[in-house]
C-alpha cells in the first residue's frame, strides 16, 4: 500500500485518540490565560501586608527568652493582631508568645483563628464555619498539619487556611482557584497528584500529537505534488 494511505489512517486514527486531550488543553488553557493568576491565587481576598511595630521598650530581651525558653534556636519579632509577639523556633517547633509578658500565644484556639481570618479577609461575609484540621484537604495537601480552615458564607465559597502555631496565613482557596485546578489537572494529565507536568501519559499525549500534526503536514505536501497543471 502507498505511504500515503497509511498516513491517512494514522492521521484518522490519532486524531480520535488524542482529539479529546486536545480540546481539555485548549479549554484549560483558555480558563488559565482568561483569569488573572493574582485573582486565582486569592491576593484581592485576604491582605499579609505586615504592620509597623509599636515603639514600645518593654519587650523582653533575648537573654530574658532565652532563660524563660532554654530550647530557643531563633526568634523574631513581629505583630501580630493589633499587638506584638516573638515568633519562636525550638527544635522543629514554632509559637507564639507575648513580645511583653512573653505569655504562650499559641496554639491560635477557635475564637483567636476566628478573629484573624476576619481581620485578613477583605470581603465582607460572616464566617461559615471554623475547623481545625488534622489532615490536609486536597486543595492545601501540601500544607503542614494541624491548621485552622475559617470558611466564609461569600459567593465563592472563600476558605482562609492558617497556621495553630504562628498565625501564619497559609493558603486561600476559593471557587476560581478550585476551577483552575481542576482544569490544571486536565492540562498536565496528572490525575492523582495535579503537580507532575514529567508524567509519561503527558508524554504519551504529546508525542501523537506530534505525529498526528507532522502526518497532517505530510498529507498536505502530498496532496500539492499530486496536483498537476491543467
Amino acid at each position: 500500500m502507498k505511504p500515503a494511505f497509511w498516513a491517512r489512517r494514522a492521521h484518522k486514527w490519532i486524531a480520535l485518540v488524542v482529539g479529546v486531550q486536545a480540546l481539555l488543553w485548549m479549554i484549560s488553557g483558555l480558563y488559565m490565560t482568561s483569569i488573572s493568576i493574582d485573582i486565582i491565587h486569592g491576593d484581592h481576598l485576604a491582605h499579609t501586608r505586615a504592620k509597623p511595630l509599636s515603639a514600645a521598650s518593654a519587650f523582653l530581651s533575648p537573654d530574658q527568652l532565652r532563660a524563660r525558653y532554654p530550647q530557643l534556636s531563633e526568634f523574631r519579632l513581629k505583630r501580630f493582631m493589633q499587638r506584638e509577639v516573638y515568633e519562636l523556633r525550638q527544635g522543629e517547633r514554632l509559637s507564639l508568645v507575648d513580645a511583653i509578658s512573653g505569655d504562650p500565644i499559641s496554639p491560635l484556639d477557635e475564637a483567636t483563628a476566628s478573629a484573624l481570618a476576619v481581620s485578613l479577609y477583605q470581603g465582607k461575609a460572616p464566617i461559615a464555619s471554623v475547623e481545625l484540621l488534622h489532615e490536609a484537604p486536597s486543595e492545601v495537601k501540601t500544607r503542614p498539619v494541624p491548621l485552622w480552615r475559617v470558611a466564609f458564607a461569600d459567593d465563592n465559597e472563600t476558605a482562609l487556611y492558617l497556621s495553630p502555631q504562628t498565625g501564619e496565613l497559609l493558603a486561600k482557596r476559593h471557587d476560581l482557584w478550585r476551577w483552575f485546578d481542576f482544569l490544571w489537572m486536565f492540562h498536565i494529565m496528572d490525575y492523582q497528584e495535579r503537580s507532575d507536568v514529567n508524567n509519561n501519559l503527558l508524554r504519551i499525549a504529546s508525542g501523537l500529537g506530534l505525529i498526528f500534526a507532522l502526518s497532517g503536514v505530510w498529507l498536505l505536501l502530498y496532496s500539492f505534488s499530486r496536483r498537476r497543471p491543467a
